[in-house]
Parts: C-alpha cells; sequence; structure tokens
C-alpha cells in the first residue's frame, strides 16, 4: 500500500488554507497530521477521501489516481473514523461494526455468521467484547470511538484514516484509543493517518509527522525531527519542554506546555 498527495492545494472564495501538501504513506506506517485549531488538518483528509476536491494537486493510491477509483474500490483499501460524537444510532455495538464490512457485500446481501463472528473477534482482539449487546446510543463517548474504529479496521483494510479520534475524551479514553492505534499497526499491519491537535500523542506513536501552521507552514519528517521545542513555539505559539521519563524500563517521552509564546 502506497498513498501519495502530490502539490494538494484546497482553498475558500479564491484564499488557500492548503498550499503545496506533498507527503506519501507507506506499509505499516503511522503518520500524524499535526497542528492547531483552524489549520486545515480536517479539510485535508476530506480532500484525500474525495468529500471535498483540490483546488489543484492529486492523490494516488498504489499509483494509481484516487479520483479513478469507484467509492467501493476505494473503500475496500481504506476506511475512515471520523471525529468522536455522541451516537444518535439505536444499533447494537455488534451489528455497528459489522456494517464495516458493506464495502465488501452486495447491495441487499444479508450479513452471514462468519460476518458477525469476525466481529467478534475483533472486539476481543480490542479489548471490548463486552460491548456486544449494548446499544451505540447508550455508550460513553470512549466506548463508541472503540466501536468505530473496531468497525474501521474489520474490513481488513490497508488504510485507516483518522480524524482527530482522542478529542473530546477524557484522559483514560485518549490513552485507550491511541494504544489501539498503534495495535492496529503491529498486530493487523494497517497504517494509519491521524489528524490531531496533540504533539505528544504524534510523539508517543506516529513513525513521521506533517505539521501545519497558520499562513500555509509545513513541516514534514521523522515525528522526532518535527515535534521539538522549537517548532511547537513557532507552530502553536506555546513554549514547552520535552522530557524523558524511565518508567518500570519503559522509556517515554512526554511535553509539558508552561507559557503562550510571545
Amino acid at each position: 500500500m502506497k498513498l501519495e498527495v502530490r502539490d494538494g492545494c484546497f482553498g475558500y472564495a479564491g484564499k488557500l488554507i492548503l498550499r503545496d501538501i506533498n507527503f506519501e504513506i507507506g506499509e505499516k506506517t503511522i503518520m500524524t497530521v499535526l497542528g492547531p485549531n483552524g489549520v486545515g488538518k480536517t479539510t485535508m483528509l476530506k480532500c484525500i477521501m474525495g468529500f471535498l476536491k483540490w483546488v489543484s494537486g492529486e492523490n494516488y493510491l498504489d499509483g494509481r489516481k484516487i479520483a479513478s477509483y469507484t467509492d467501493r474500490e476505494f473503500w475496500k483499501k481504506t476506511s475512515y473514523v471520523p471525529q468522536a460524537k455522541r451516537s444518535v444510532f439505536s444499533y447494537r455495538c455488534i451489528d455497528m461494526i459489522v456494517m464495516g464490512l458493506s464495502s465488501r457485500q452486495n447491495f441487499f446481501e444479508v450479513p452471514s455468521r462468519e460476518d458477525y463472528e469476525k466481529a467478534e473477534h475483533v472486539m476481543e482482539m480490542l479489548g471490548i467484547a463486552d460491548l456486544s449487546g449494548k446499544y451505540c446510543n447508550a455508550l460513553s463517548g470512549g466506548e463508541l470511538q472503540m466501536v468505530m474504529i473496531a468497525r474501521a479496521i474489520i474490513s481488513d483494510p490497508e488504510l485507516v484514516i483518522l480524524d482527530e479520534p482522542e478529542s473530546n475524551l477524557d484522559m483514560k479514553n485518549q490513552l485507550r484509543v491511541i494504544d489501539t492505534i498503534v495495535k492496529i499497526k503491529e498486530e493487523f499491519g494497517t497504517s494509519c493517518l491521524i489528524n490531531t491537535h496533540f504533539p505528544d500523542h504524534a510523539l508517543a506513536i506516529s513513525d513521521t509527522t506533517l505539521m501545519l501552521g497558520a499562513y500555509n507552514r509545513k513541516l514534514l519528517g521523522k515525528t522526532k525531527e518535527v515535534v521539538t521545542e522549537e517548532n511547537i513555539r513557532q507552530f502553536f505559539s506555546v513554549c514547552s519542554k520535552i522530557v524523558s521519563l524511565r518508567i518500570s524500563s519503559e522509556e517515554y517521552q512526554t511535553i509539558f506546555p508552561y507559557k503562550v509564546a510571545r
């Protein structure tokens, strides 16, 4: 699997908010699109998935223009996890997850016993088997986000695109989602493209990072080279300290923001 964005530009009313976006993602890779609110992170994901159209530039998947794929072809290779929101759907969790197989089924095809067994297996792997019979509109935000991730990976996609998957969640559920993204890469062999405004999350799990800022500023590279104290100051207008910790033989890095940059 190889996703490429070449010379992507997008804007409204003649004003570009994204200019000359270029990057590629290979197999078994986590890439983060990182930046403060309002710099076009979600817009960029929508342009990649075809919900919006670049003013200029192209997306390629495995060397072929994404625009040339049918919806079914594209969504067989790719899955999408939108921002966490309260569900109004009264589906059981296991039914919601089975819906993730729709790109591989005929329009009137009824899910099979094997489909439900696969959903149970995915829920078990993600540690949410206890949610199987619960209804989506009765879940907490963290539980619902885990169900949506399970729905995204049940079809064995080559790439999962996640739009701020940890936003609006408490600390525990943020960590749970971040750990799950690593599991998707390591255990399922699936690449992930994540949009976030949390630099410490990018630093914790990403192989590469595209940092976006105001006035079309951008940086692309290995995460440890992009997520630095100076770049956080430049792009987020925040002074911070990156601290390394060793806890029970494990190495961690965390970011302490301590004041607004002047």
